[in-house]
């Protein structure tokens, strides 16, 4: 089969491997047909770590990838050859402390698929457990299945931070992860959203996705623009989905006091400062976020709904070509939004 490992910094390979062993009991042989590419993998791939992890080359990455099921283990029920699914990325042991309070993404032993403990889905073929597995609506596409993993985050920022009908809302950062939020928000009861990025085309996919108001950090005051929208009171949330040091700092002064800040981007300095002064003078809530706790069959009945735009795929690239589709979106290149490799090109 084929895959393509990350082989050195910002070095992606096509090599033909061999097919996964299995499926034991519990388990099913999944063969890809699109995986998309997040943010996260960007990191891995650019700067050779998340947080103090780091990459273990040669390393598979992306971790959205939806298939059909192609054989089943012993002992698998409820599916069959020819189902198709999403993937959820985390391996957990299902017994720690964590794991039976229901909180899996924090498991002890939790594997990642896609970081340096697990293979990621930059390949052909994949062996997972059964209860990884996630139906697909029948309504969604293949490649519109493929953003249940990222939605499914979202749907544990809710489950940390209910957002309640008639707030309001900032939104820093507009890759895939800010532009699902601010989807999120509005299908959520927010008032108004207001997104900030540095890139052009991502605000014009911001408003696409339901924002107020899309503005561009480097040339706009978006703090301003918050208080005259708020009458000076400042947000209820501020949601980072860049996780730089700039947008930290300024959703922390945007959100009103006794507001909530939730940081979701991951941050690239691995030391930076942060503005608590002001955020304890206001009394903040801030909520950290690990990926998504095993939500991805509740981001699949959400985008059957139809409630959360699709417009933030904009490019559908060959798995062939995953070196190109990397570049393409580290450098913000033609009109970029959400990138998904198509396995069957």
């Amino acid at each position: 089969m084929r895959s393509v490992p990350l082989v050195a910094p910002r070095q992606l390979e096509l090599i033909e491997a061999p097919m996964p062993n299995g499926p034991g009991r519990g388990e099913v042989l999944v063969k890809l047909v699109a995986t998309g590419l997040c943010g996260s993998d960007l990191h891995w791939w650019a700067e050779g770590r998340i947080h103090s992890g780091l990459a273990k080359y040669p390393q598979v990455l992306c971790h959205e990838p939806v298939g059909e099921i192609v054989e089943l283990g012993a002992g698998v029920h409820g599916f069959k050859t020819g189902d198709r699914i999403a993937i959820e990325p985390s391996l957990t042991c299902g017994h720690c402390e964590f794991c039976i309070a229901g909180r899996h993404n924090l498991c002890v032993r939790s594997r990642f698929m896609g970081g340096p403990d697990a293979e990621g889905f930059l390949r052909d073929f994949a062996v997972i457990p059964a209860h990884n597995a996630d139906p697909i609506p029948d309504a969604l596409s293949w490649h519109e299945a493929t953003l249940m993993e990222p939605v499914a985050v979202w749907v544990h920022v809710f489950e940390l931070q209910p957002l309640r009908m008639g707030e309001t809302v900032a939104v820093m950062g507009c890759g895939s992860i800010g532009l699902l939020g601010i989807a999120m928000a509005k299908a959520a009861g927010a008032e108004f959203v207001l997104a900030c990025d540095r890139v052009p085309h991502r605000l014009e996919l911001a408003k696409a996705m339901g924002a107020d108001v899309a503005m561009d950090i480097n040339q706009d005051d978006f703090l301003d623009a918050v208080m005259q929208k708020t009458r000076g009171r400042g947000v209820d949330v501020a949601f980072d989905a860049a996780g730089a040091p700039q947008t930290i700092n300024l959703g922390i002064k945007c959100v009103r006091s006794g507001g909530r800040f939730v940081l979701i981007g991951i941050p690239e300095p691995m030391n930076f400062e942060v503005d608590l002064h002001t955020a304890m003078a206001k009394e903040l809530n801030i909520q950290t976020l690990k990926r998504s706790n095993h939500k991805g069959q509740a981001a699949g009945r959400l985008l059957e709904t139809g409630r959360i735009p699709t417009a933030l795929i904009t490019h559908t690239i060959p798995l062939a070509q995953a070196q190109q589709g990397f570049e393409l979106l580290h450098g913000y290149s033609g009109g970029v939004g959400k990138l998904i490799f198509d396995h069957t090109l």
